[in-house]
């Protein structure tokens, strides 16, 4: 179903990720902050300025890591003088662009919600490793972290945490497969008053979880906050493909949605895959349990294959709740290495999207109106989005994966309803 021929993706050397502060000249550090780091050759670099995002760059230079730099800062006020210009602009007046100032800087607020930090993995005990030691370094001062171990092959992923994180991260396992289920336990075992999830194949920045509180505390009416997804790594072809492609990123702009003031997005409130990502989205407890937690016939490890983070974002507003996106909330992202992992995961994006709005429909069939209405838009909308990138050296491969995203949403549909049916998630 969801193979694809990749033999015309071009063939690239590995790119070092580094993340940098225009504040700190010279200085160059691993994603995830694990130290410094110096790069020799070229870089693709997350920028930012006193801390805060602005974008990412590509630069290369022979002359050693000062050269380096100095033709990563080059790119940087080029291509990113917008950005430079409004953030120089927020420190003067004091003033925020997206009612999120406090968030952008990083300062924690005096009385900072206590966070539940859900992470559910499978079968990658490595991955989780490093996720977990980013998590610990987090500058927030009150939050836990639960690991739901779903439906395991054995016991490696329990001696992990009950070994080297004894006493630092909670363990729990859901049996039965599926990342909705294992986060619902999650939500079921979380005592914070906002639980954030993320996936085991992450690298948390520090300033993350300090990111989301202060969003949340900006406005009582927001439910949900999702953040900047960048890439932790491009080290293989078919992961710089896939990053050109557009990767995770949301953009570096604080935004906020809600019923009341929507947006001119003619497809709103249906675009549930412009609002963020699952790897960084956080809740208000209460509200996330409100609306029942995630829909067990979604997600990885489903038949759906996905739309579990889409139909959550997606009732949330239909509840009345803003949703909220913040780029200083960070999370780096390792993105699948081989070209048949990520035709699989494009296929599994398609189908979560068909998964996520038949659950929507089925939910509240009175919304099917609606989405007829916007449903033509929407698929003008994928088709012609590879044939804007004609002219690109990826255009084919670009082509084949709209094709595959295709074919995943309808997909999706049906394997919604085999997951309604049967309830019973599927090895991943």
């Amino acid at each position: 179903m969801n193979s694809v021929p990749m033999r015309s993706a071009p063939v690239r050397p590995p790119v070092p990720v580094v993340d940098i502060d225009l504040a700190r000249p010279g200085e160059f550090r691993l994603p995830g902050d694990r130290g410094p780091v110096r790069p020799q050759r070229q870089v693709r670099a997350l920028v930012r300025l006193d801390g805060l995002p602005l974008g990412m760059v590509s630069a290369a230079n022979t002359s050693g890591p000062e050269g380096l730099w100095r033709a990563v800062s080059g790119v940087a006020h080029r291509e990113l003088a917008g950005e430079i210009a409004r953030r120089r602009a927020v420190d003067r007046t004091g003033t925020s662009d997206g009612g999120t100032d406090g968030a952008e800087r990083g300062h924690v607020l005096h009385k900072s919600p206590f966070i539940s930090v859900v992470v559910a993995t499978r079968n990658r005990p490595e991955q989780l490793r490093h996720c977990l030691r980013s998590l610990l370094r987090s500058e927030y001062p009150e939050f836990e972290i639960v690991v739901v171990d779903n439906a395991p092959a054995d016991g490696a992923t329990e001696a992990l945490v009950r070994g080297a994180f004894t006493g630092q991260v909670r363990y729990v396992r859901e049996p039965v497969a599926g990342l909705a289920r294992a986060h619902n336990l999650g939500l079921a075992r979380a005592r914070g008053s906002v639980v954030a999830f993320t996936d085991d194949d992450t690298l948390v920045d520090p300033g993350w979880l300090s990111a989301l509180a202060e969003t949340f505390a900006h406005d009582t009416r927001i439910g949900c906050v999702t953040g900047l997804i960048v890439p932790a790594e491009l080290e293989t072809p078919a992961q710089a493909v896939l990053e050109r492609q557009g990767g995770f990123a949301k953009g570096y702009v604080p935004r906020t949605w809600s019923l009341v003031d929507p947006p001119a997005d003619p497809l709103f409130p249906f675009t549930a895959g412009r609002f963020g990502s699952g790897a960084n989205m956080a809740f208000r407890t209460d509200v996330l349990r409100s609306l029942g937690g995630f829909d067990p016939a979604t997600g990885a490890g489903t038949p759906g294959r996905g739309g579990d983070d889409l139909l959550a974002f997606f009732e949330v507003l239909t509840a009345g709740h803003m949703l909220a996106y913040q780029p200083s909330a960070i999370v780096w992202h390792c993105h699948r290495r081989t070209w048949d992992a990520v035709a699989g995961q494009v296929f599994g994006y398609g189908a979560g999207l068909g998964a996520y709005l038949t659950g929507a429909l089925l939910k509240n069939p009175r919304r099917l109106p609606a989405l007829l209405r916007r449903l033509p838009r929407g698929i003008r909308y994928l088709m012609t989005r590879s044939r804007d990138r004609s002219a690109e050296p990826e255009a084919d491969w670009s082509r084949r994966l709209a094709l595959l995203e295709m074919r995943g949403i309808v997909y999706g549909a049906f394997g919604y309803l085999r997951g309604r049916l049967t309830g019973v998630g599927v090895g991943t």
